[in-house]
């Protein structure tokens, strides 16, 4: 489940000229894009790295592509190489190949691999840890975004680019769905290999749970329908594995359930915040699960701050209101949006557009629900975040209910049994120096490692993580570094945190 940064966006620039981006062309074009703090002296700094520019023949590969090949100077190379996360932005590809079939996939690492041109997939592009951008090629699979729905099934198969928009508008009109995110821009993929959070996870399951089949294209060029029957290893690697791993998963097939009427919901509350948020989190662990929900704690510039609730319910707002009682006794809401909607028309609201912007973000999986000491930690650091032009948060997201009706071997997806998963997130703008609150979030999250567990989401990558395999893993670590092996034995598929071989 994707949030919004709430930076500024970025346009739909055209690119800048040759292939190596002189000083002046990445301020000129950065600047439209919001990129130049990522530059020494440009006013801010990062911990981002440009790397060296790939020479190849890109004639060779546009001309056997049947999708579209992007190179600095075209139209709509920057629109499409610029990650979602602007503090990686300055790394950009010798050249995008947007891959319209599995066939455009095989073209792309097979010359991958005859010219040694690191690679990145990318369905998104929000990875919150830059990993689906390089220096080398990158494989945008946003061509294949088909849906298509077989009512006498209930199944959805999608591409493997298509993203949460997609799906939207295309089981709009079915009256079904799957657990999905709430940023319209991440891609199903992406939201899938992670395991896929969402507030239909606590009555449906996470959205690798309603995965029945995949197509994946290997680092040998191999297509292979992956599924319960066949090469099930890979299937089972999928739903939870991690996106960048493994191969190019071109579609997606789902069984979808059917909806009806739910009710949506944000609160905001700006009187007495810290004290509604601290009740909140305390009380969620009792909620019934056909409640889906978030809760924030949410801090900006001027020591402003408010307590957030969001989400959907499967049943009245009356009875929402009763469960959300003590908060409303503590102090009135700022703003107030219940609405008892069909369930498409409830997303409308729920859903956010997931600026580009800069930030970090750290997660931590929880087993216990919170004492006071480890309530009281949170509020003191919400408290002393140094300012930025941007804000910082602390959120929790509800998990259990279906989520653990699987086992943590079942699926690659380890976490079942938690709580919830919790996140602090951190974004800053090209006006910022960063350095005061990425160490106060590091110092914030080691404070909370004694109070959580060591699992975190790997749909919320942080780079400054260490032990994160283990973290993200678990016990299927082992089996995942097999999958692995078997599969990309040269690890074609590779990046600073993907699973080993």
């Amino acid at each position: 489940m994707s949030r919004d940064k709430r930076p500024r966006p970025a346009p739909q620039s055209e690119g800048a000229h040759g292939l190596a981006l002189s000083r002046r062309e990445f301020l000129k074009w950065g600047s439209l894009l919001g990129l130049t703090a990522l530059l020494p002296g440009c006013g801010g700094s990062s911990t981002a790295t440009v790397e060296t520019p790939v020479l190849a023949p890109l004639d060779v590969l546009a001309r056997n592509l049947t999708g579209q090949l992007l190179k600095p100077g075209d139209a709509e190379f920057l629109a499409r190489a610029v990650p979602q996360n602007l503090r990686f932005a300055a790394n950009l590809p010798t050249a995008v190949a947007r891959c319209s079939s599995p066939a455009d996939v095989q073209t792309a690492l097979r010359w991958c691999q005859d010219y040694g041109v690191p690679l990145a997939v990318r369905s998104g592009g929000h990875n919150y840890a830059g990993y689906s951008t390089t220096s080398g090629l990158l494989l945008d699979t946003t061509l294949m975004n088909d849906v298509q729905f077989e009512s006498s099934t209930g199944r959805a198969k999608l591409g493997g680019g298509a993203k949460n928009r997609d799906a939207f508008a295309a089981l709009r009109n079915t009256n079904t769905a799957i657990t999905h995110g709430r940023c319209i821009g991440v891609g199903v993929a992406g939201l899938t290999l992670g395991g896929g959070v969402g507030f239909n996870m606590r009555a449906r399951g996470l959205t690798c749970d309603a995965l029945v089949e995949t197509e994946v294209v290997t680092a040998d060029g191999q297509v292979l329908v992956c599924n319960a029957l066949q090469n099930e290893d890979l299937f089972w690697a999928c739903r939870g594995g991690g996106g960048g791993n493994f191969g190019v998963n071109t579609s997606f097939t789902f069984q979808t359930f059917p909806v009806g009427t739910v009710t949506a919901f944000l609160i905001d509350w700006e009187t007495l915040p810290l004290e509604v948020f601290r009740t909140l989190i305390t009380l969620a662990p009792g909620f019934p699960t056909t409640l889906g929900i978030i809760g924030r704690i949410d801090r900006s510039a001027g020591g402003h701050t408010k307590a957030i609730s969001l989400g959907q319910f499967l049943g009245t707002p009356d009875e929402l209101k009763a469960l959300l009682a003590p908060l409303y006794a503590l102090a009135a809401p700022s703003r107030e949006d219940i609405q008892q909607l069909p369930y498409w028309d409830a997303q409308d609201i729920l859903s956010e557009p997931g600026r580009p912007g800069f930030y970090q973000e750290a997660s931590r999986y929880v087993y216990t629900p919170f004492d006071n000491a480890a309530l009281d930690l949170i509020e003191d650091f919400m408290q002393r975040w140094p300012e930025t032009h941007g804000s910082a948060d602390f959120s929790f997201f509800l998990t259990g209910g279906a989520v653990d009706d699987l086992a943590r071997t079942d699926t690659a997806y380890v976490h079942r049994g938690a709580v919830m998963v919790v996140a602090s997130a951190n974004s800053w703008t090209e006006e910022d120096d960063p350095a005061a609150s990425l160490q106060w979030q590091a110092e914030f999250d080691q404070a909370l490692g004694p109070l959580t567990s060591e699992e975190r989401f790997v749909n919320f990558p942080d780079p400054s993580s260490t032990d994160f395999l283990r973290a993200y893993y678990g016990q299927n670590l082992e089996r995942l570094i097999e999958v692995n092996r078997k599969y990309d034995p040269g690890q074609l598929f590779k990046y600073p945190q993907a699973v080993p071989v």
